[in-house]
């Protein structure tokens, strides 16, 4: 597989060509190889402590774009530690972010602050089988949904 990194111009191209969404999309929350993703809500995240929160935005990825997610430089400065997965072609939904406070003192995460960069690739084939799992169309924060 060849992955390409997209860059804010084929960001651009990939909203007009439909073949990417992200609801809301603001033009100023475009980085030069990605887009930063907002918390739906406020958050105080206390030392030593892990919690879910989701974005504010949506979003709907063809099957040949996949994307990555990558905690905002000034919360890993502040000692916040993010576990992310990818985002698999035909995603369709808000995210959820797993994000763990490894400091020692309260971290506020406001409602709406850009707190992950989402890197968009393009893979060499469109995928044979797109996503389609438990998680699709997530509106809110999507707990486990692992057997156990």
């Amino acid at each position: 597989m060849n992955l390409t990194v997209l860059s804010d111009k084929e960001i651009l191209g990939a909203l007009q060509k439909k073949t990417l969404n992200i609801i809301p999309f603001f033009e100023k929350r475009l980085t030069p190889a990605g887009y930063d993703f907002a918390s739906f809500s406020a958050m105080a995240l206390g030392p030593k402590n892990h919690n879910l929160i989701a974005t504010s935005e949506s979003v709907e990825l063809s099957g040949q774009i996949l994307a990555t997610i990558h905690l905002k430089s000034s919360f890993a400065r502040e000692g916040v530690i993010g576990s992310f997965s990818v985002i698999d072609p035909g995603y369709k939904g808000r995210l959820t972010l797993s994000v763990y406070n490894a400091g020692s003192r309260v971290i506020h995460i406001k409602e709406n602050e850009p707190i992950v960069q989402v890197v968009f690739h393009r893979t060499g084939e469109p995928s044979a089988q797109p996503y389609h799992g438990k998680y699709q169309d997530a509106q809110g924060v999507a707990y486990s949904k692992r057997d156990t």
